[in-house]
């Protein structure tokens, strides 16, 4: 598949690395982890420009969201399990996936669909529970826009200062997936131990 990724890219420029972002959101086994270092690459030896393909890259990216959004707004958490649970394996998605996606959004909220388009795999699931969740657009799209120019900043950057060697990039991702869910259960249970504190504080004003 990177062979095929890569020779759309150099064919097409611009409207195809658009056009694989917003596939990729769409169909995870499509990596960015390929497309925008290899778009990084091509900036050091064609007449691509990094801004153009970070720009390319984000607006495919937040179409490909939009379209998750607008399916999460017909579906349910269950439906969506039952649908992983069929074609997960296709999708390279498991059941795990659909949940956690859910239960970040129920615990932190719009916030979650900044930070969550930073991390491989979810980054795209968690379209579908904002739109499950009755999210409205236009914040949903400000923060898509966001959380994907950054991604796409970062790897476009890292595709470019590697060159001719952009594809160990993929060494890292595990590694840094590993990093960022690790920086995520660790905020959420310092978030969740200060919110208790706070409540045995205001259980033990109200006894007095």
């Amino acid at each position: 598949m990177k062979t095929w990724i890569t020779d759309f890219m150099e064919q097409f420029g611009y409207i195809g690395i658009f056009l694989l972002l917003a596939l990729e959101n769409v169909f995870p086994p499509i990596p960015s982890e390929v497309i925008l270092p290899f778009g990084g690459f091509m900036t050091t030896t064609s007449h691509l420009t990094i801004s153009g393909v970070v720009l390319s890259a984000t607006l495919g990216s937040v179409l490909g969201a939009i379209i998750l959004y607008a399916i999460g707004r017909m579906m349910s958490v269950e439906r969506m399990e039952r649908l992983v649970e069929k074609y997960g394996r296709l999708l390279r998605v498991k059941k795990e996936d659909v949940r956690r996606a859910d239960a970040w959004f129920d615990r932190y909220g719009y916030w979650t669909v900044l930070f969550c388009r930073m991390i491989p795999l979810i980054r795209s699931l968690i379209s579908v529970p904002a739109g499950m969740s009755g999210m409205k657009l236009s914040p949903f799209l400000i923060l898509t826009a966001i959380g994907s120019l950054a991604w796409n900043v970062l790897l476009v950057l890292i595709g470019a200062a590697l060159g001719e060697s952009w594809h160990e990039i993929g060494a890292y991702m595990d590694m840094y997936s590993n990093i960022i869910y690790a920086l995520l259960a660790g905020g959420a249970a310092v978030i969740g131990w200060m919110f208790f504190r706070r409540r045995r504080l205001k259980l033990k004003e109200s006894k007095q």
